[in-house]
């Protein structure tokens, strides 16, 4: 059990023996520090139920729970606020505990099973910045959801069954002609290797959405090229195939030197076989209607606050739709995996079109009772002027331009502290990689997940303030601190009560791990977890200034903030590993 968790029932307990509701006694942490370390605002409410003094009932509850062995000082402020200081006897078996768990005391909810919908590229385009956030906020929460005990199943959702695979066609036949997969008589075998890269098709997509935008007769082309590859023609269907392989082949490089990885590389088309069959039902259920040609589901609720338009699932010229696939989607995950839960990382911008599909799938009656579909939507990466990033040019900066940017910078950052001078240039090459990375993605998982931020590289790369690198200098400190200490023949053991400030707060810190992954976990937010790293290397730095571990002449203190040392590590490590962040060895 956390701290919490003790502490809420205990005062659980004292708020039954007064006649009220234990739910009252929930502690959570002080907002004010440097009066107490947590604190019960229960009575507040408990009193408005009877018509008492709040302060009163207070003071009634810190009586019955000030005689306790365990609690140091309980006061009560303002209207009824009850403040609690613990025992550092209480701490240190906290500490303990926590430090003999392989789980570090942190709890195995009731298992759910999870389909974690974060990546989203599309096929026939480079990896660009755009697909950052939704990558490692949703590996980030992946890895959080998994530590806590979870089932997790991570699906990068690929775009690859829509119009700008007509549009791509119908460019390519333009560009080259005599391909065999534009002969309508042939029906194969076709070539094995493709006939363009990853970075042609690059080059392909936004010239051929210009052509369909500008020219009547090709956006004609290629919505029937669209139609005619999703009812299986087979040329287009081998072209199509290509256009996905060499799509995925350098996805997966990209992602790879991220430490992004997916469990399922599963995209619209894996569902088109669901289509028909689901259409049919829709259609026989009355869920769907003809509208002007087109098969549409009302989704408006009459308690809508503002206008929901209906989920189009068919168009007039027999094409499905990003939607037909969604809600064909949400059945595939049902069906085949029975998901309890699924969470969509994706561009918050996103949000209607989530809230038709969701509503579409429910009054259909794909989704069982119970059953969690959720938007969790994310912000963008901006420039400085407030507007998603771009190069001089006007493109998206390419995922792997940044990634090789920020290992670029690292290095140079390296250079002004003179670290890592000692090392083999390839080792020295590898830890520039781990902490241009960590500066990467804490630069962006250290905001809220539905903000937007400011890239700023110069930032994120510097090892002082809240920044990547400063979280692996502080776990590279800890570890050179438990080598030194093997080295000397010295090893950590149960830790004592605190006998310094910086030493209460660094347990304290250390004890609020459950609480932190359960607020990360609620609001689908990784930012908390990145806040209490970054206040865990900063409570533990000021530790270490103040209590020399080494030195430290009486012996079962020194072993014992060896124990406090290794502990700290140990769940920096932890909390560095949910937000994808490697430690390298030495720096």
């Amino acid at each position: 059990m956390s701290i919490l968790t003790d502490l809420s029932s205990i005062f659980g307990d004292a708020f039954v023996a007064l006649g009220f509701d234990r739910s009252f006694g929930v502690v959570v942490g002080s907002q004010r520090l440097g009066i107490a370390q947590f604190q019960c605002n229960g009575a507040l409410a408990a009193a408005r139920t009877v018509g008492k003094d709040s302060q009163e009932l207070a003071s009634e509850i810190a009586g019955i729970v000030r005689s306790r062995s365990d609690v140091a000082e309980v006061s009560v402020a303002g209207p009824g606020f009850i403040n609690i200081t613990i025992s550092d006897e209480e701490i240190a078996r906290h500490i303990e505990v926590v430090r003999n768990d392989p789980r570090l005391g942190v709890l195995t909810p009731h298992p759910a099973k999870i389909i974690l919908d974060y990546g989203g590229p599309n096929v026939a385009k480079e990896l660009h910045v755009g697909h950052l956030r939704p990558a490692i906020i949703g590996e980030s929460l992946k890895r959080i959801l998994r530590f806590v005990g979870y089932e997790v199943i991570g699906d990068i959702h690929l775009g690859d069954w829509g119009l700008p695979m007509g549009q791509l066609i119908m460019e390519l036949s333009h560009t080259l002609p005599d391909l065999p997969y534009f002969d309508e008589d042939c029906s194969g075998p076709y070539p094995e290797k493709s006939p363009v890269t990853v970075v042609e098709l690059n080059g392909l997509y936004p010239v051929a959405a210009e052509r369909a935008r500008t020219d009547a007769s090709f956006a004609d082309a290629a919505r029937q090229a669209t139609v005619e590859l999703q009812n299986g023609r087979p040329g287009y269907v081998a072209l199509w195939k290509h256009f996905r392989d060499v799509s995925v082949q350098a996805m997966k490089v990209v992602y790879d030197d991220l430490g992004v990885s997916f469990d399922l590389w599963y995209g619209e088309s894996t569902v088109k076989e669901r289509l028909e069959p689901l259409i049919e039902t829709l259609v026989t259920s009355g869920t769907a209607v003809v509208s002007e040609g087109a098969l549409i589901i009302d989704v408006e609720r009459e308690d809508d606050k503002a206008k929901i338009p209906p989920v189009m699932i068919r168009k007039s010229d027999g094409g499905t739709l990003y939607t037909t696939w969604d809600v064909a989607t949400i059945e595939d995950r049902i069906d085949e995996f029975g998901a309890n839960e699924m969470i969509y990382i994706v561009d918050k911008r996103q949000s209607l079109h989530f809230e038709q599909v969701f509503r579409a799938a429910r009054k259909a009656g794909i989704v069982p009772p119970g059953v969690l579909l959720e938007h969790a939507g994310n912000g963008t990466v901006n420039g400085a002027n407030g507007k998603p990033l771009r190069t001089r040019e006007g493109n998206l900066p390419l995922l792997r331009d940044l990634i090789n940017d920020a290992i670029d910078q690292a290095l140079r950052r390296m250079d002004e502290r003179a670290l890592a001078t000692g090392v083999q240039q390839q080792e020295r090459e590898e830890i520039a990689r781990l902490v241009g990375l960590s500066a990467l993605k804490y630069g962006d998982l250290r905001n809220h997940r539905a903000s937007d931020y400011t890239f700023d590289l110069s930032r994120f790369t510097s090892f002082d303030g809240k920044t990547g690198p400063y979280l692996l200098y502080g776990a590279v400190r800890m570890q050179s601190i438990c080598r030194e200490a093997e080295a000397a023949g010295l090893e950590e053991a149960e830790i004592l009560a605190p006998s310094t400030e910086t030493e209460r707060d660094l347990m304290l810190g250390l004890l609020r791990l459950s609480e932190v992954l359960g607020r990360a976990i609620e609001h689908r937010a990784p930012h908390h977890v990145a806040e209490y790293a970054y206040e865990l290397v900063a409570s533990f730095n000021r530790f270490y200034e103040s209590c020399h571990i080494l030195s430290e002449g009486d012996a079962p203190r020194r072993v014992s903030w060896l124990g406090l040392v290794a502990l700290s590590r140990r769940q920096l490590g932890v909390l560095l590993d949910m937000l994808g962040i490697e430690i390298p060895r030495r720096m």
